[in-house]
């Protein structure tokens, strides 16, 4: 039940009944009418700009139908008043009833704040996609975050989402990792070995090279690379395949598909999508100007076969094959996001790294070319994470060997704590993760924040059930409607939000929202505790009077459900306790 929704269609019904009885002309689009909670809270519940939207096609002043819509919406029983303001807004004051009935529906519907408003949409979520040279390091943790977050939040309002992992083996970096692995199987033998540059050194292959060994002996060792290498290459991609797999699985996050790069070379996959593109008249043989900017000296004009992306909104038209006939790094790209198409999704969104700026508008061109239009790509690009312990800078891993591992971050704080930080700033900001500071058991952290509101209000359950009052989510709805004290409304209100919070941020495929609520919605459980210690009246737990404290509980109740739905979205497993 979206409480604004169903607002918003009162205005609509009462815009159409000042229509028929000839307070305005018909045929008005009412798109852009909206109804949200006011910029000041002071003003009200909820306010809508109908009067403002519609004055200027009606031919009518902002005020004039502001003030009709406000008779007729305060003849409806959840409306308290509807007063105009300023040329034209309209605030509305909500009958405490109407929030209390949404407390009454958190405890009475499981599926309290569920949408179907992506109505089955197929949608692609394709995250993390690290090569797979190396353990996934601290960047990747936000990306696991915001991906698996955005994924959850999006089959909550109503999408079939499919979580993806692309795999990058189709490049030189694999055959990079083989000849690592290939020192390590060596060292495993006892031989003295030295890492050339551009070489991975980190420790976590040794373990790869002791496999190696232990499957096939000594038979590469003294052999030339066109003997071992194809075996090397996929024996270490699999296994640091295994690893990225495990990292993923120590924070709850399950792929529904793995993609392989390497699977689109020699399959034709990637010449059918050029293909695709060439019969629209995309792939031309061309020159490109030089780049902007000063020009590289080794830079010359020559012909190249190129992607007309500008015909989709790209800035400059891009190459698809190098002058040696090899395909650049986009064509693959192509061809996995033209096969995203062809297995039917309604929407593809790639969460990848702030490094892929460049990248967006050319991606955003062939999907566009390819589907026709029909099938949006949103690319959320991921910035940088500084860590920070003790107020410095903070390195903690030699076996990675240049960078942090998530898994070494998920040691130290937990997969609960790693998972909601992430998520405490828009993706396309910088963030700070302090191991201090998210530790730390106070206000500022927003993580415990949440958590000790969650773990505060199981507490006052387990004390109402010694009094004798049953704490059951479908006991304290069949008391009906909760009636609520003023001091109670903003708690309750913030429970009103939650679907509505849903939407916006599963329309905006911005997770972090879902973070930001659930702090706000913390604040006002912790503000209305507070109040408590110095009105008893306020007191969830009445004591002595267990009748009264059986009415008290259904709020912080509610609270605590909407808790736990916001934290299974952001992936984090709501405590009962704090310790």
């Amino acid at each position: 039940m979206n409480l604004f929704t169903d607002i918003r269609e009162l205005v609509l019904d009462c815009l159409g009944a000042m229509v028929a009885a000839g307070g305005l002309p018909g045929g008005l689009d009412t798109a852009a009418v909206t109804v949200e909670p006011p910029r000041d809270a002071g003003h009200g519940d909820m306010a809508t700009n109908a009067a403002m939207v519609l004055a200027k096609p009606a031919g009518l002043k902002p005020r004039d139908i502001a003030e009709g819509l406000a008779a007729r919406l305060g003849e409806d029983a959840r409306i308290a008043s509807a007063e105009v303001a300023g040329p034209g807004f309209l605030n509305l004051r909500l009958e405490p009833s109407a929030w209390g009935g949404l407390v009454h529906e958190a405890l009475a519907n499981p599926a309290y704040g569920r949408s179907d408003m992506g109505a089955g949409q197929r949608v692609n979520v394709e995250f993390v996609s690290a090569n797979p040279t190396g353990p996934l390091h601290v960047a990747h943790a936000r990306h696991v975050a915001v991906g698996d977050a955005l994924a959850s939040l999006l089959d909550y309002a109503g999408y079939e989402v499919t979580r993806e992992y692309y795999i990058n083996d189709g490049g030189a970096q694999v055959d990079t990792l083989a000849r690592s692995v290939y020192l390590r199987y060596l060292e495993a033998h006892g031989e003295a070995v030295e890492f050339a540059e551009g070489t991975y050194p980190g420790d976590y292959l040794i373990d790869v090279g002791e496999e190696l060994k232990a499957l096939h002996g000594d038979a590469f060792v003294g052999q030339p690379e066109e003997v071992w290498l194809d075996e090397v290459r996929a024996f270490a991609t699999q296994a640091m395949l295994e690893g990225i797999k495990t990292d993923l699985a120590a924070v709850g996050v399950t792929m529904d598909r793995y993609f392989s790069e390497k699977s689109l070379y020699g399959t034709g996959r990637i010449e059918a999508a050029i293909e695709r593109l060439r019969d629209k008249g995309l792939i031309y043989r061309g020159v490109l100007e030089p780049p902007k900017g000063r020009v590289p000296d080794d830079w010359e004009p020559r012909e190249q076969t190129l992607f007309r992306s500008t015909a989709h909104g790209d800035d400059v038209d891009r190459p698809i094959m190098k002058s040696d006939g090899a395909w650049t790094y986009f064509a693959p790209d192509i061809a996995y996001h033209f096969d995203k198409i062809e297995r039917g999704y309604d929407q593809l969104i790639d969460v990848l790294g702030a490094d892929h700026g460049g990248y967006v508008k050319r991606m955003k061109a062939a999907v566009a070319a390819l589907s026709d239009g029909a099938v949006p790509l949103d690319v959320k690009l991921i910035q940088l994470v500084k860590l920070w312990k003790n107020g410095e800078p903070f390195k903690m891993s030699k076996r990675a060997g240049t960078f942090v591992t998530m898994a070494d971050m998920v040691e130290l704080v937990g997969p609960d704590v790693m998972r909601f930080h992430m998520l405490t700033r828009k993706n396309d900001a910088p963030l700070d993760f302090d191991f201090d500071k998210v530790t730390e058991q106070s206000k500022d952290n927003p993580v415990f924040y949440v958590q000790y509101a969650h773990a505060r209000v199981k507490s006052v359950l387990r004390k109402a059930a010694a009094m004798g009052c049953d704490t059951d989510a479908e006991t304290l709805a069949g008391q009906g409607p909760v009636p609520l004290a003023e001091e109670e409304l903003a708690l309750a209100r913030k429970i009103g939000e939650w679907p509505r919070l849903v939407e916006i941020a599963a329309r905006l495929h911005e997770p972090h929202r879902v973070a930001f609520y659930l702090y706000e919605l913390a604040s006002e459980l912790h503000g209305l505790w507070n109040r408590g210690n110095d009105e008893p009246a306020l007191r969830f737990l009445q004591e002595g009077d267990s009748a009264a404290t059986q009415a008290k509980i259904a709020l912080p109740a509610a609270t605590a459900i909407v808790i736990s739905h916001g934290l299974g979205i952001l992936g984090v497993t709501p405590v009962d306790e704090m310790r």
